[in-house]
């Protein structure tokens, strides 16, 4: 197998080693003293060459959001579905299915980030020491760690909820009662994380000068960007207001949330989404249109390809932050399919991470409203059977037959999913896709295969290509944590929340819309929605917005986290996964929606458990609630 391979900041992985010798505390202690050997830590800063694999030793924690086995925003909610659980996914399928518990954690990362912390401030503390650094160079590396510290406790809080903060490592003289730290009220968390994106954005480049070797390190428009997410975070019902949480307390009784609404702090996080949004344009950020010499597309696929490549094109000038920390080699694998049909023994691409049925269904129709909504479409009939003709050839193949929910979509509906009858365009050829039993696409072995009918285009490259005999080549991209369609987002968003819809609100959310071929909020609504005036309330431009960011953001683990702030996992992942019935040859029978798995999502669930060791090691640390 080939597999490209861009990173510029390799040299972080060729220090990963360096983890497990400067790592030696055990990974079940939450929080770690510094260590007694002083000597080890004094030799890592005595030159700048030392420091600087101290540095990437604080990067080296950075999740692996492009990893399907540890990144629980792709697989553990309710996006895929898929026949088993594989190798590189068995865990998030565990959490998809409700077999979360305090006595079996899974995908916990308390001991992971509390050692990042440790890290982090042990650079911190120590960095001021190396005598042949510049004093401009120590202290942006120092920003880049306070970033570092502020993101890792930023991972925490939003997995555990309250957490306790680490503002600096204690010494080796603590005493064992000293160490023993409760969490902390989740309004200090978050001001305290905000705290340190500012003090880091004071001291961060804005640019990447040195691009052959520095992409992927923090910049200040990610601080600031990763802090209006922070803030809208906080302002969300999660956080904000929420009365389940209010017998939520720490062993003294002091509570952890603040169960009472608090409005200006969606006037807080506007404010610092507009600010962040200022700082991306302004060195450089923008919305992503594809372009590419000598390729020239319809207006249909330019469409398509701007939205596919906004998140597949390595460091285009939409994303904000890139994270190459993994390769997202053995994603793209899972959710490519078997496209060419002189090569379907290819056993390198397996097409088996499949978005569910409700993906399909949330995104508009080409009048740029719900499907439900859409006065023109026929949503009743959505599931009968209709043959495409010439006009629509670009988007599902000409004279095939299939569900009439798959015509008249909107552009990213196409640019996301393929199903059994669409177009699939690569930079060297267009596939069409036939998955019904007995079909290219089809099932070739007992598991490794696609269980709901759809496939995840987004995901792949268009530059992949499945070789001869068993050969792939992946056109590999470090994996975008955040783009600025997202920040748009989030700014309308809070707009919202603070004072109702208006005029920038719908600026910043139509930006997003006119790039997926979309007209604009309020003339989409008013002429074609069966609540035309819907986009007039707080409460029906909320429903916008959300669905907007649903769309947008699909398939790139922003919908677990999303539904949790909103606090509407328990309406979602209560719902039947459902797909069609891909066993069946006849699409008479293959468009019959079946019911792949019941999800059960109860209030406990929105923040993990904590593991009985460390539960043992800290008697002022209290479990989650409901654990």
């Amino acid at each position: 197998m080939k597999q490209t391979n861009t990173y510029n900041i390799r040299r972080l992985l060729q220090w990963c080693i360096l983890c497990v010798l400067l790592l030696s505390a055990s990974c079940k202690k939450f929080l770690d003293v510094v260590p007694d050997n002083v000597a080890t830590i004094d030799n890592a800063f005595t030159m700048r060459a030392e420091a600087e694999k101290y540095l990437f030793t604080c990067y080296s924690y950075l999740p692996s959001s492009a990893d399907l086995s540890s990144n629980p925003a792709l697989v553990a909610g309710d996006e895929f579905w898929m026949v088993r659980p594989y190798s590189t996914s068995e865990t998030p399928w565990q959490i998809a299915q409700g077999f979360q518990s305090a006595n079996n954690v899974y995908m916990a990362t308390w001991g992971q980030y509390y050692r990042a912390l440790r890290d982090c401030n042990i650079f911190l503390e120590n960095i001021h020491k190396v005598v042949d650094m510049r004093q401009s160079e120590k202290d942006r590396w120092s920003a880049e760690v306070i970033f570092l510290k502020a993101y890792y406790h930023w991972l925490l809080l939003r997995q555990y909820g309250p957490i306790p903060v680490i503002r600096y490592n204690l010494s080796i003289s603590s005493t064992a009662e000293e160490t023993k730290v409760p969490r902390e009220h989740v309004d200090t968390v978050f001001n305290y994380i905000a705290h340190l994106l500012d003090t880091a954005a004071a001291g961060l480049p804005e640019i990447i000068a040195d691009r052959s070797t520095e992409l992927g390190r923090i910049t200040k428009p990610i601080a600031m960007a990763i802090k209006a997410r922070v803030l809208v975070t906080a302002a969300s019902p999660l956080f904000n207001g929420n009365t389940d949480y209010i017998a939520f307390k720490n062993a003294d009784g002091s509570p952890l949330f603040n169960t009472t609404y608090n409005a200006d702090k969606w006037k807080v996080a506007a404010d610092a989404c507009k600010a962040a949004i200022d700082e991306c344009e302004a060195t450089g950020n923008l919305l992503y249109t594809f372009s590419q010499l000598g390729v020239t597309l319809s207006d249909t696929l330019t469409k398509q390809m701007s939205i596919r490549n906004s998140l597949c094109e390595q460091w285009n000038p939409e994303i904000i932050w890139a994270n190459p920390s993994r390769s997202t080699y053995e994603m793209q694998r899972q959710a490519m399919p078997r496209l060419d049909p002189a090569r379907i023994g290819n056993e390198s691409v397996l097409g088996s991470l499949a978005p569910t049925m409700k993906i399909a269904e949330q995104f508009y129709t080409d009048k740029g409203v719900p499907m439900n909504e859409d006065k023109t479409f026929d949503y009743a009939g959505r599931l009968k059977l209709r043959t495409a003709v010439k006009a629509e050839g670009e988007l599902i193949q000409e004279g095939y037959t299939t569900a009439a929910m798959h015509f008249n979509r909107e552009p990213r509906f196409y640019a996301d999913l393929a199903f059994d009858g669409a177009m699939w365009m690569m930079q060297k050829k267009t596939f069409h896709i036939e998955s019904k039993a007995g079909q290219w696409q089809t099932r070739k072995n007992i598991y490794d295969n696609n269980t709901t009918g759809y496939f995840a285009k987004k995901l792949v490259n268009w530059k992949n290509e499945i070789l001869e005999g068993q050969g792939l080549f992946i056109e590999d991209h470090p994996w975008p944590e955040m783009r600025l369609a997202d920040l748009y987002l989030l700014y309308a968003e809070a707009l919202n929340e603070e004072q109702g819809p208006q005029p920038a609100a719908f600026t910043y959310i139509d930006k997003v819309r006119d790039r997926a071929g979309l007209k604009g909020v309020q003339a989409s609504w008013t002429a074609y929605s069966k609540q035309p005036a819907k986009f007039q309330t707080k409460e029906g431009f909320r429903q916008i917005v959300q669905q907007e960011r649903l769309i947008e953001l699909a398939m790139e683990g922003s919908r677990f986290w999303d539904l949790r702030r909103w606090r509407r996992s328990m309406e979602e992942l209560n719902k039947s996964v459902t797909g069609w019935d891909v066993e069946q040859s006849d699409p008479v029978f293959y468009y019959r929606v079946r019911t792949l798995y019941r999800q059960t999502f109860q209030t406990r669930n929105y923040f993990w458990p904590i593991e009985n060791w460390d539960l043992l090691n800290n008697p002022k640390l209290v479990q989650g609630f409901g654990w």
